[in-house]
This record gives structure tokens, C-alpha cells and sequence, in this order.
């Protein structure tokens, strides 16, 4: 298996572990996230399940074991979730950065297991969706995560100001930043939707998610360790580039068609 692929894999499994700790840490009543990761259902048997099932989902994914099954489930679990929860709140509040964020961030996480789930090997269960199926799939994934990084484009020109407060202050030039992230959002968008490039562009892109991690999100956890906002955005930032990866394999091997 192509080492890029490998480590998007483990950085997307590795994020859906601990979305998945922090539903136990939202029904054990403790400082979890708030609002927490955008998928956090109201009743605590709703989030024992739903942070059990991104467990298992991320097991399947790391050991190669029923991963085409699990990461197909992941997709239709996040879409279904975005249709009747994320759809109406961004309908409710149109002009609120929030409902766009999370939704979106789940699309784009949406896209990436759908993809996942085209080029994982096939284990032969009978109710495996078939490679037909999952090229549709993986084709609506591919979009599905351009679009998202359209939306973030457009937040990144809309709050500037408020995203440059969040880069390094050791870093110079913060709001051209800003407006550079927002650049190479729309960049990468068309060469996904393209397919001019794509390879390199998501390769880009995921390097791009990997250093916010380690420049960005980390020494926010870390001054802010018990902050579920901070904590959430690290794992996000982390599952995106693994998708990243994970996509910039599928153009590679060219299997989603």
C-alpha cells in the first residue's frame, strides 16, 4: 500500500477515535467540547453510540478489517447526519459562520470516507456495496469535499481579520495568510473538481492541514488543554489532511471513475 495512503488512513482513524472519546467525555458530564465536534447528538444514549461507532468505524479502518463496509457506513451516517441536522440549522441561521463551518466540515469529511471506501480492498461480504456503487460514491465525495473547501475559501475572505487573530503571532504578515489559506482552498477546489493536478494539489493541501496542526493547533491544546473548541479543531484539521491524502491516492491509482 502507497505510504501516503497509510498515513492518511492513520491520521483520519486517529481523529475518529477521539471524536469518538470525546462523546464518552460529553456523557460522563465532565469539560467537554462546546459545542464539541458538530456531530455530537443531544441524548447521552445517542452519543454512547455514536462515539462507540466512530471507534469501531476507525478499528475497521487501521486494521483492514471490513474497512470498505465501515468507511461506506461512515459516509451515509455523515451525509443522512448533515441532511437532518446540519441542513436545517444553516437554513435557521443563513448569516451565522457556525452552521457553515461544522456542516461543511462534515461534508468534507463525508467525501473523504466515501472515497476511502472506493479504494479499500474488498473483503467479500455479500452486503459490501459493489465498485460501481462506490465509484458514484467516491465521484459525489470528490465534489462534495471541493465544495467544502469553497466555503472555507469564502469564510477565510469574509472573517479575515478574526483568522488572522488565530495565526502565530510569531508568524509576520497574518492577514495575508489569511487570504493566502483562502487562495489555495479555491485552488485545490478546481484541481480536485479538474482533475488537473489533483494528485499534487490534495498532496499540498494535506501538508498544508498537517503544519496548522503543528503550528496552530497544538500549542492552542496545549495552553488550553480542557478547551473542547481547541480540541476540536485540532482533530478536524487532522482528519482533513488525512482525507487529503487519501484522495491525492485516488488520483494516483485513478480508481474512482
Amino acid at each position: 500500500m502507497d505510504g501516503l495512503l497509510k498515513v492518511g488512513r492513520l491520521f483520519f482513524a486517529i481523529a475518529l477515535v477521539f471524536f469518538g472519546v470525546e462523546h464518552f467525555i460529553y456523557v460522563g458530564g465532565l469539560k467537554g467540547p462546546i459545542p464539541g465536534p458538530p456531530w455530537i447528538p443531544g441524548p447521552h444514549p445517542m452519543a454512547v453510540l455514536a462515539g462507540a461507532v466512530l471507534i469501531a468505524v476507525a478499528v475497521c479502518i487501521v486494521t483492514e478489517k471490513m474497512a470498505r463496509l465501515a468507511a461506506a457506513f461512515l459516509g451515509v451516517a455523515l451525509f443522512l447526519y448533515v441532511l437532518s441536522l446540519q441542513l436545517p440549522r444553516l437554513i435557521a441561521h443563513p448569516h451565522s459562520p457556525d452552521p457553515w463551518t461544522s456542516g461543511f466540515e462534515l461534508l468534507a469529511l463525508m467525501g473523504g470516507a466515501f472515497v476511502l471506501a472506493r479504494i479499500e480492498t474488498p473483503d467479500g461480504l455479500r452486503f459490501e456495496p459493489t465498485n460501481k456503487t462506490l465509484s458514484h460514491l467516491a465521484t459525489f465525495g470528490r465534489v462534495a469535499f471541493a465544495v467544502a473547501l469553497v466555503v472555507f475559501a469564502v469564510q477565510h475572505f469574509l472573517y479575515a481579520k478574526f483568522v488572522a487573530t488565530i495565526v502565530p503571532a510569531w508568524i509576520s504578515a497574518r492577514l495575508f495568510w489569511s487570504y493566502f489559506v483562502g487562495v489555495a482552498f479555491v485552488a485545490a477546489a478546481l484541481a480536485i473538481v479538474t482533475k488537473q493536478m489533483a494528485r499534487t494539489a490534495s498532496i499540498l493541501l494535506g501538508t498544508m492541514f498537517l503544519i496548522w496542526v503543528l503550528i496552530l493547533h497544538l500549542p492552542r491544546v496545549a495552553a488550553q488543554p480542557r478547551n473542547g473548541d481547541e480540541v476540536t479543531s485540532l482533530l478536524v484539521a487532522l482528519a482533513m489532511s488525512g482525507v487529503s491524502f487519501i484522495l491525492a491516492e485516488s488520483f494516483a491509482s485513478d480508481s474512482v471513475a
